[in-house]
């Protein structure tokens, strides 16, 4: 998660995070995702898998990972490509469960989390890192310019950023839709080129550009049909109204997603001088 001038509402987070290990929110995942990968956005396991081919990371290379979460996604690149890894994010309960999954999974050695505000001056030396990935975070920083040009510092020379943007504006939306749609605190839409004028003008050249809508509808729903199956306990756990305001959430992403008024766009571009 990243942190903004507008902090998300404490319970959208509180609750996946503070209940992130246990088997109810297992279940969850592997009904929404297919394969519970410790993931807390749109990521499925396959789409990961896509995007680490764009990567190019290997064992001795390192990735910084912006608003990890509990930083499941991150220690399945360690394990699977045998890169080190840096996991950043504002919300210190997910940082530790992250640390605590890395150390459950032998990979504390070469997968470091840290709680840190990525709005700022990020405490890394200039090309410290082979890749940088930021999975449907980048909407909750206010300055997108100054955020990414701060990533493209952090870059080595050939490194590759790859982020996705899960809120590009594509069509019409009410102001019913967008309160919904950015309830969990501060979020920035943008109309579809904006990512791109904004990599370029960071001194980066971008390789791919993919439309990922369709994934993020199909999660939403998904997650929405198995959140619902076990809605007398997670009413208990989360209360009342935090429940039925996640699922008016996902509905409502599914929903605009699936209609193409609001989509889910993958980049990767790659610093070059």
């Amino acid at each position: 998660m990243a942190k903004s001038n507008s902090l998300p509402a404490p319970g959208h987070y509180n609750a996946n995070y503070g209940n992130f290990q246990t088997e109810l929110y297992a279940q969850i995942r592997r009904h929404a995702f297919g394969e519970d990968i410790g993931q807390n956005s749109w990521l499925t396991s396959d789409e990961q898998d896509r995007f680490l081919e764009w990567l190019d990371l290997s064992s001795g290379k390192t990735l910084l990972d912006v608003a990890c979460g509990a930083g499941g996604p991150a220690l399945r690149i360690a394990a699977t490509t045998g890169c080190s890894v840096v996991g950043i994010d504002v919300h210190e309960q997910a940082v530790a469960t992250a640390s605590s999954l890395a150390a459950q999974r032998g990979l504390a050695e070469r997968a470091e989390f840290r709680s840190i505000d990525a709005t700022g001056p990020l405490p890394f030396s200039d090309a410290s890192f082979d890749a940088i990935t930021c999975i449907d975070a980048i909407n909750h920083f206010s300055d997108r310019v100054r955020v990414m040009a701060e990533w493209a510092r952090l870059l080595k020379l050939g490194g590759r950023l790859l982020f996705t943007d899960p809120i590009t504006l594509t069509g019409p939306l009410t102001n019913a839709e967008v309160a919904v749609r950015s309830s969990a605190g501060f979020y920035l839409f943008v109309p579809h080129g904006y990512d791109k004028s904004v990599i370029a003008q960071c001194g980066l050249r971008l390789l791919v550009c993919e439309d990922v809508t369709a994934n993020m509808a199909k999660v939403a729903e998904a997650r929405r049909t198995a959140r619902a199956s076990r809605s007398v306990v997670l009413r208990e756990i989360e209360g009342q109204q935090a429940y039925e305001d996640q699922q008016e959430f996902l509905a409502v992403a599914a929903h605009v997603a699936r209609e193409g008024r609001l989509s889910r766009f993958v980049y990767v571009s790659k610093k070059l001088s």
